[in-house]
């Protein structure tokens, strides 16, 4: 029996698990099982081989995607690049290779929306998932900036710069912060939502709930609105790839 699962922390609500439990039962795969293995401190990653040495693949979720890292092998080239791993896959020699496909949802999920004025973008956040999206918007030749609380270089700007400046240029926003999430479903990010337009595009990494208080704030001002949902199907598909090398 073949074991896959999702590390992260306080992960009940997890998506992976849901999609791929139905997932075997629609392909009827016997052979492969999928659970959360939830972590209280990346130091405990170890023992989840030395407990289920059948682990033959892992999602990994926040806060993880980056604290993973030392842990790992090998990076492939996109992982490397990104700085932050969503994705491992366990060789045969039991050799742990991280890999992304985070962007790869990502781009695959917002492509057909972007319009010709979509050229600049914030990232709200600066976690692991955010260096994933910013990879994908170098691809889609985007240019991006972060959005912090605590900005660390001239790549990042502050909510209260933003507060005060306004959206200006930034016609697509994505929140790669977990702001918003559930249960918190009130909260939403920090930003002039009175400057939005029916120009703007926003794209929250969450998916539950299905329309948070971001995108809800978005419509409200004619925005084009999109949830992580399709962009956590295409990064699942692109999981099972490859753990099925």
């Amino acid at each position: 029996m073949n074991k896959l699962g999702l590390l992260g922390k306080q992960i009940s609500y997890s998506f992976s698990n849901t999609y791929f439990k139905k997932k075997f039962e629609d392909l009827n795969i016997t052979d492969t099982t999928y659970e959360n293995f939830d972590l209280n401190d990346i130091s405990e990653f170890p023992l989840i081989f030395k407990n289920n040495p059948e682990v033959k693949g892992l999602n990994v979720t926040i806060p993880y995607k980056e604290q993973v890292i030392p842990f790992l092998d090998k990076l492939d080239k996109k992982a490397k690049k990104i700085g932050a791993v969503n994705t491992i896959r366990i060789t045969k020699k039991g050799k742990l290779i991280g890999s992304n496909t985070d962007y790869y949802g990502f781009k695959k999920s917002i492509e057909s929306y972007l319009k010709p004025h979509h050229k600049h973008a914030l990232i709200l956040g600066t976690g692991g998932a955010s260096k994933a999206i910013a990879y994908a918007l170098k691809k889609l030749k985007i240019k991006f900036k972060y959005v912090s609380r605590s900005p660390k270089n001239d790549q990042t700007i502050s909510y209260d710069t933003l507060m005060s400046e306004g959206l200006g240029k930034y016609k697509l926003i994505i929140n790669c912060s977990p702001v918003g999430t559930f249960p918190n479903v009130d909260d939403s990010p920090n930003i002039p939502y009175n400057d939005i337009t029916s120009e703007h595009l926003l794209f929250d990494l969450i998916y539950n709930p299905e329309e948070t208080t971001f995108l809800r704030k978005g419509k409200v001002q004619k925005a084009t609105i999109l949830n992580g949902y399709n962009m956590l199907v295409n990064q699942a598909e692109k999981s099972w790839k490859i753990w099925n090398l």
